[in-house]
């Protein structure tokens, strides 16, 4: 459908006091509902304007709310505008960190809620894992042992285990759970540096923990997790400690 049609049904007329709301929501209802998906193009301000029959100020209003909101992206230039782009999920790991940096969140909040999250997490990992998760798990701990071998620091692939192991629950909303919670801890990490040998202690604990889900140890996975998770924290902990 060219978007540049003036009788678009997408974008039809709107009549309100709180017209940029409204056609915010108008433009998400077309991403929830499929027609628009993530890479497509946004008619220009003026097409928006001609289609919902609004001032353009209405339309940039609008633009700007979903872009705060993580569903575009404008890009600049002549051949720019607004792209559907899902950046949701970075959205709410940057108020999780401000909040964080704030103190309205503390470190040992954010442990508690991690573990306790990552803990249940775990449990639905035992009841839903598939071979194909455990060969990515794998293949992830494989990619980290070759960055140490060669004296770099695994950073990624040390988070991206924690990734892997919310998609090997089967449960989407655990999947956004973690990634949010791990944009937070990967922002500290990555001001913290962590050295080789630090590193190398994180793959060593999730080696460890692959290895008691593979043999259906729920017990032991929650045992190291634990150790795993006090461990990171107090690592933090020394980083915030210092930085104050």
């Amino acid at each position: 459908m060219d978007p540049a049609n003036k009788h678009d049904p997408l974008f039809s007329p709107i009549h309100n006091r709180r017209i940029f709301e409204d056609i915010s929501h108008r433009i998400k209802e077309l991403i929830f509902d499929g027609f628009l998906k993530p890479g497509d193009r946004l008619p220009s301000e003026t097409q928006l304007a001609t289609r919902f029959n609004v001032g353009r100020q209405a339309i940039r209003e609008a633009l700007r709310l979903l872009e705060i909101s993580g569903f575009i992206t404008v890009q600049k230039g002549a051949s720019g505008g607004p792209v559907i782009k899902d950046t949701i999920l970075n959205r709410l790991s940057e108020l999780l960190s401000d909040a964080i940096r704030m103190k309205r969140v503390s470190l040992q909040e954010l442990t508690v809620a991690r573990l306790e999250i990552e803990r249940v997490v775990l449990n639905h990992v035992f009841d839903h894992i598939e071979p194909s998760h455990v060969r990515a798990l794998e293949e992830n701990l494989a990619r980290a042992r070759e960055k140490i071998e060669l004296k770099m620091v695994p950073s990624e692939e040390n988070m991206e285990f924690h990734r892997l192991l919310a998609r090997a629950s089967g449960n989407h909303v655990f999947v956004i759970a973690i990634e949010s919670i791990m944009a937070v801890v990967g922002d500290f990490l990555c001001r913290l540096a962590p050295d080789v040998e630090t590193s190398s202690t994180v793959v060593r604990y999730h080696e460890a923990i692959l290895g008691a889900v593979v043999e259906g140890k729920r017990d032991e996975a929650f045992r190291l997790l634990e150790e795993h998770l006090l461990e990171v924290r107090k690592r933090l902990q020394v980083f915030i400690d210092q930085a104050e």
